[in-house]
């Protein structure tokens, strides 16, 4: 049906197509707000304005959804597909704001569905945003109010090219008839209840009120904590106690945000020419549940992986094209150089330094800073792995952000607190020769106006990125299951830490890093780089890298990983054409196809990406390395060694998948595997397909080079029983380098000695290690053996040869 639009809006039309260039959020409304298009859909705005109306039917002609314009015909009645929830806002009561246009028509709604019980009407809210600028402490203003003509004819003037379509999920006036019945108050409480939303909704969007920075300073230095670290500062350091204050707004001004929504509006714009320039595409995923928490008031904590530096700007560029305020994000002090630095606090970011030990003037301050962020609703940003990661793999999180986050909750926040695990991925990481410098040994060269300006010119084809939001934390809750008793704690002058606040911590450390990876990225090029590494000489041709790709996709596809990660929806075909177009391989052609491989260095620098999805992959390529391994086993003992192996792999991977699934899992493994051709099952017995072998075998060595860590660290154990935690690490490190080098083992976290460290505690943790320090010998024993049954025979001889002389050494 056409939409019917009088003369004056078509002359209102005109001006606005030239002045507003607005965007939409969900920008598919349809599937991240669950609409359905097949029911009837009315728009409800916060306010009568026919330029919102407009601004509305411009921006959703793309979207499949019906023009506000096109009538609504239900039971033969005829009804407009749009209202205005607010009524003259100057009156006194709440009821008064609202609307009796909005009223009766949700009236006569609500009337139909008692009618007909298969109608199903969905009411969408409609926020149409001008600016997002925040309000100033000092000159607060009403979230939600009406526009007179002139100030209409101003926000569009002055904010038409920043304007925001916010549409939010429906709401079913089944349900409602339903569950609440049909009379004119159910009719009511609907508007007020939009009210409300709409006021959240514009709370969102453009943040709490901003404060001057100086005020905000004065109101710190004048609080009871700080107050308190200024006077014991003055009486340690033997100095008087202005110069202990002046030391102490000096660290304050090191270290807070100066917020500036004009940089954000215009960061926006560059960073939008600049992932167009050097990426074809970001990919974002979840937001929506972001979106909600924003919505109803949660104090959101922003934990993302840190792969590099543009990690920062990309989340806050993210978040604010998604319609949500850019965090507060905390940053390096190793960042704060010039330009940058002012640059990126404007942006919103605050700088910490890398140890607060021995300064507890800094630690106080900084602590209170955060809270004073938390107590004022602001979102915040940190990076628990505390740096970038050289691997490609998550480090070991660092727990002092999240505990001072804790520990501000304890101060008193009256709003609920959620962390949002935040996985960020790339096609390409623009510091990765230099990451694999490092690790070679080449110290890490400190940030710089060169540095950048070098990175700038390097900026080309990236590929994609990706960000994807993880399943949200929500501290209050799991504070109530870890630390039933912490409400008792709440004390709004209390900075000390509570005996429960370290394992608690360490804990949510672990979770948060597990969701990150539960909500990984699958990529065109992270998945030819696991196939071509898997292949002893880093080649192969079109056809089986082909059907590699098919493998992994459909392991991935069948075999749930969790709900958060995502993998691309074409075939292997287009995604080996799209990573061809990066520029990674070498790519040779003969008489019978064509050869990708990668060259030495490629090899090197492709481990990165592997390791981004390595964990994805962890429990398919050890079902396919015991199965090649063996060649034939029953279904019972597969599982009983996947569950002993399985522990290292978890602890080391930061893999969600809870020990007693693992035999629920194993068995769809071997079912998918089996759908592949690559097993057969007769009964209980696996074995292998041995007319199509390859892909199991390429599956099987993902985790290859683990499985060789493993056996190294477990041997030396029984070698020396009393070996200790140093010793363990330091010896295993030597052996996996000579091990590297004798088969050509490129990746850098081979070696790692950090590596080798989490192996120590997992082996105390499963008891291998016993409380009092010896060795477990038997059951080292049995894991040894199972170890060395699951890699090839070269390689166990080099490792027993290692481990001989190494024996010898000691006596």
């Amino acid at each position: 049906m056409a939409s019917r639009q009088s003369f004056p809006l078509k002359l209102l039309k005109m001006p606005l197509s030239l002045l507003v260039k607005g965007s939409i959020v969900p920008s598919k409304p349809i599937a991240d707000a669950n609409i359905d298009p097949n029911k009837p859909i009315i728009y409800v705005f916060p306010f009568r304005s026919n330029a919102d109306v407009l601004t509305l039917d411009k921006q959703i002609r793309t979207a499949g959804l019906p023009s506000p314009y096109d009538p609504l015909e239900i039971q033969g009645k005829s009804f407009r597909r749009y209202g205005f929830i607010g009524a003259n806002p100057s009156a006194s009561s709440d009821d008064q704001y609202i609307s009796q246009h909005s009223v009766s028509l949700f009236s006569q709604l609500l009337e139909l569905h008692k009618l007909d019980s298969e109608l199903d009407v969905q009411v969408v809210p409609v926020a149409i945003l001008w600016g997002r600028k925040p309000d100033k402490e000092n000159r607060p203003k009403p979230y939600l109010e009406a526009l007179n003509p002139f100030q209409k004819f101003k926000a569009v003037l002055l904010s038409g090219r920043d304007c925001l379509v916010r549409i939010s999920s429906p709401v079913s006036l089944r349900y409602m008839a339903d569950a609440h019945g049909t009379d004119k108050k159910i009719a009511q409480k609907l508007a007020r209840v939009a009210r409300i939303h709409f006021s959240r909704q514009k709370l969102a969007a453009s943040g709490p009120s901003l404060p001057n920075r100086q005020e905000l300073f004065e109101r710190l230095i004048r609080s009871q904590t700080i107050n308190l670290a200024i006077q014991e500062e003055s009486r340690i350091k033997n100095i008087s106690t202005e110069q202990a204050e002046k030391e102490a707004r000096k660290i304050l001004d090191e270290i807070a945000a100066d917020f500036s929504y004009s940089l954000v509006k215009k960061g926006e714009r560059v960073l939008g020419w600049l992932w167009n320039r050097i990426y074809q595409g970001i990919q974002v995923s979840n937001a929506s549940t972001v979106r909600r928490l924003a919505q109803e008031g949660h104090e959101i904590v922003y934990v993302p992986c840190h792969r590099s530096h543009m990690d920062y700007l990309l989340l806050s560029y993210v978040l604010y094209k998604e319609g949500m305020v850019p965090p507060h994000i905390a940053a390096g002090i190793n960042l704060n150089f010039f330009p940058a630095g002012p640059i990126f606090r404007k942006g919103g970011a605050f700088f910490l330094r890398r140890s607060f030990k021995g300064n507890k003037l800094y630690s106080t301050i900084f602590r209170e800073y955060l809270a004073e962020l938390f107590s004022k609703g602001y979102s915040v940003e940190f990076f628990s792995e505390g740096g970038r990661s050289r691997t490609g793999r998550l480090l070991e999180a660092k727990t002092g952000m999240l505990a001072m986050t804790i520990q501000a909750m304890l101060r008193g926040l009256h709003r609920p607190v959620t962390l949002v695990p935040v996985y960020i991925g790339y096609e390409h990481v623009m510091e990765v020769s230099s990451y694999a410098k490092e690790l070679r040994g080449k110290n890490k060269e400190k940030e710089n106006v060169g540095l950048v300006l070098r990175t700038i010119k390097k900026l080309r084809n990236f590929g994609q990125g990706y960000v994807n939001f993880g399943e949200p934390i929500s501290l209050n809750v799991y504070l109530n299951e870890h630390a039933p008793n912490w409400m008792d704690d709440v004390d709004p002058n209390n900075v000390e830490k509570p005996l429960w606040l370290t394992p608690v911590v360490n804990q949510l450390a672990s979770n948060v890093m597990t969701r990150i990876n539960d909500a990984a990225a699958v990529n065109a090029l992270n998945l030819c780089a696991t196939a071509l590494l898997a292949s002893r000489q880093r080649a192969l041709s079109r056809n089986t890298l082909m059907s590699q790709l098919d493998c992994y996709l459909s392991l991935l596809k069948n075999v749930p990983f969790s709900s958060t990660y995502t993998v691309p929806n074409e075939d292997a075909e287009a995604l080996l054409s799209h990573a061809q177009s990066l520029n990674k391989f070498v790519i040779e052609k003969d008489s019978l196809g064509t050869i990708f491989s990668l060259d030495r260095r490629q090899s090197i620098l492709m481990t990165y990406y592997r390791n981004n999805i390595i964990h994805l992959l962890a429990l398919p390529s050890l079902v396919a390395q015991l199965i090649v391994q063996h060649q034939k086993l029953s279904l019972s003992d597969l599982q009983q060694h996947v569950r002993t192996i399985y522990p290292f792999l978890q602890q080391e991977l930061f893999i969600s998948i809870a020990p007693e699934q693992i035999d629920a899992w194993v068995g769809n493994c071997i079912a998918e595997l089996k759908q592949q051709h690559l097993v057969n099952q007769r009964l209980e017995t696996i074995s292998i397909n041995k007319a199509n072998t390859q892909p199991l075998v390429l599956l099987g060595r993902t985790i290859s080079e683990m499985l060789q860590r493993y056996a190294i660290a477990v041997n030396i154990l029984i070698s020396n029983p009393k070996v200790t935690r140093s010793d363990l690490e330091s010896k295993s490190q030597e052996i996996a380098q000579r091990l590297g080098r004798l088969h050509g083992i490129n990746a850098p976290e081979f070696f790692d000695k950090k590596v080798f460290s989490v192996l120590f505690m997992t082996l105390k943790q499963q008891h291998y290690i016993k409380a009092d320090g010896q060795c477990d010998i038997e059951k080292s024993q049995n894991l040894a053996e199972l170890l060395y049954i699951s890699l090839n025979s070269e390689v166990r001889l080099s490792i027993q040869e290692s481990l001989y002389q190494y024996s010898q050494s000691q006596r």
